[in-house]
């Protein structure tokens, strides 16, 4: 943490010096014209106007953000669209109060636009990873990568996607924690959401089972399980087999498509009905026993 804090304030003092000297030049060089800057003068009445005008542009912002909030739709891709309009929004404002506001104060916006192309070379350079955000978010959208809803995995750090925006996407893990992700950083995703996903359940039974007749009584077994939670499982679970032979017992594979968000709860949902099931059809579950012999 120390290390990079003392990387930062040195990078910012690099900046600000690189920063001091190219404005330096570029009025010895009178590459930067401020003449628009002449007209500029205060009064009471501009500065009624200057108030005015910003509170009328945040009221503006704050009521389309509250009409896109309005609709909850169900489609991830909508909810992506109206997450990244918010976005925007908030910076189309600013820079509206920020010309509109000189342009009252009397400053010559034009002028000033035209004549501070280094200052703008010096700020790309200076936000370099801002502009690769915004560059990589604005991609990311056209191409479909992932939505608002969705549930993706990066860096290990699985959770909802929240909110996307120029510059970040905020991911919600089950805990409500909250990661928010620089858009450059959104790398190597791995989108949850694209295809139903698999809970699964390993069970356990005595080697002394009569295994040819639980084989026959687990179909219905799996019937019963999907019509008792048709709301998580999307199809009937499915017995895939006999998956290791342990120490003191058999463990049986067991797996059942659901979403994505019900991917454990599923998993906990197999375990309780399978262990009540096989208890009715006469099958306990072993646990670890130790034999001891006197000599």
């Amino acid at each position: 943490m120390k290390d990079r804090k003392k990387s930062s304030i040195i990078r910012f003092i690099v900046c600000a010096v690189i920063l001091a000297i190219l404005i330096a030049v570029g009025f010895g060089a009178k590459l930067i014209n401020l003449d628009g800057l002449k007209n500029v003068s205060f009064s009471v009445d501009k500065l009624i106007r200057l108030l005015v005008m910003i509170v009328g542009v945040l009221c503006a912002e704050a009521l389309i953000s509250f009409i896109l909030g309005l609709p909850k739709p169900k489609n991830h891709r909508a909810r992506s669209v109206l997450s990244i309009v918010s976005s925007i929004l908030k910076y189309v404002a600013a820079i509206v109060i920020l010309c509109w506001g000189l342009s009252i104060l009397g400053v010559n916006v034009s002028t000033i636009v035209a004549s501070v192309g280094i200052l703008a070379l010096i700020l790309g350079f200076s936000a370099e990873s801002l502009i690769s955000d915004m560059v990589t978010g604005a991609f990311m959208i056209f191409e479909n990568q992932y939505n608002v809803g969705d549930i993706v995995e990066v860096d290990g750090y699985r959770g909802t996607v929240t909110s996307i925006g120029l510059r970040t996407t905020c991911i919600t893990d089950p805990g409500g924690n909250v990661k928010i992700v620089n858009n450059s950083a959104m790398k190597n995703i791995l989108n949850r959401s694209d295809r139903p996903s698999r809970s699964i359940s390993l069970i356990s039974v005595p080697y002394g089972t009569d295994f040819e007749a639980l084989e026959s009584e687990i179909p219905a077994l799996m019937t019963e399980i999907k019509d008792a939670h048709p709301d998580v499982f999307k199809t009937e679970p499915e017995y895939l087999g006999v998956e290791q032979l342990a120490d003191s017992a058999v463990v049986l594979k067991f797996v059942a498509e659901v979403d994505e968000q019900n991917i454990f709860t599923g998993s906990r949902l197999l375990n309780h009905d399978l262990l009540l099931g096989f208890k009715k059809l006469g099958v306990e579950c072993p646990f670890p026993q130790v034999d001891v012999h006197n000599v």
